[in-house]
């Protein structure tokens, strides 16, 4: 059991049935009446974001996320297969589950899974990722001197703004939390 002064960003409890993650958090003790704790949590399957208030001596269950490091095979339809380099299990996972991290990953790619209770839910792609740029305006002699930006769609279909200098056919790394270009690869 966890309690609601306990709340800290990157914890998982369940609440109503659902699972949470703590977001952003803030213990307020007011000058007068009683302290509480002000959260922004996300539904961890769903993705909705709500923000609670609760009395710091509320309990709740704490939730056990598993994460395992599996490889992306293939997809076939709306099915996306991961396998475990260790076991060589394979596991289908439905593209509502696989969305967020598709445009970072590509075949081969190690990929970190997350489960519940042996189910799983989510995927995470790596934090940096290198792709290769599939369509990129050219930069113009001469513009590369100044700093600005152009749009360029990496294999996977993301687009990304690219300093000019970078061009069509090239490597690039980009940080997934934030989706923007980090450096030539």
């Amino acid at each position: 059991m966890i309690t609601a002064g306990d709340l800290r960003k990157g914890v998982t409890f369940e609440m109503d049935g659902k699972i949470y993650v703590v977001v952003d958090f803030l213990h307020v003790k007011p000058g007068k009446g009683a302290a509480f704790v002000r959260t922004k949590l996300k539904n961890i399957v769903t993705g909705q974001v709500i923000e609670k208030t609760f009395n710091p001596v509320e309990k709740f269950e704490k939730a056990h996320i598993e994460r395992k490091d599996m490889v992306y095979l293939y997809n076939d339809g709306d099915l996306y297969y991961f396998m475990d380099n260790d076991t060589y299990e394979q596991i289908p996972l439905n593209k509502d589950q696989v969305e967020d991290a598709l445009m970072y990953i590509t075949e081969n790619m190690i990929c970190s899974i997350q489960f519940y209770k042996g189910e799983a839910f989510s995927v995470e792609p790596p934090n940096f990722v290198e792709l290769l740029i599939t369509e990129c305006e050219p930069g113009i002699q001469g513009d590369t001197s100044k700093a600005g930006n152009k749009p360029a769609t990496v294999e996977t279909g993301l687009v990304v703004q690219v300093p000019l200098f970078v061009n069509n056919g090239e490597k690039i790394r980009i940080d997934t939390r934030t989706g923007t270009y980090m450096s030539r690869a």
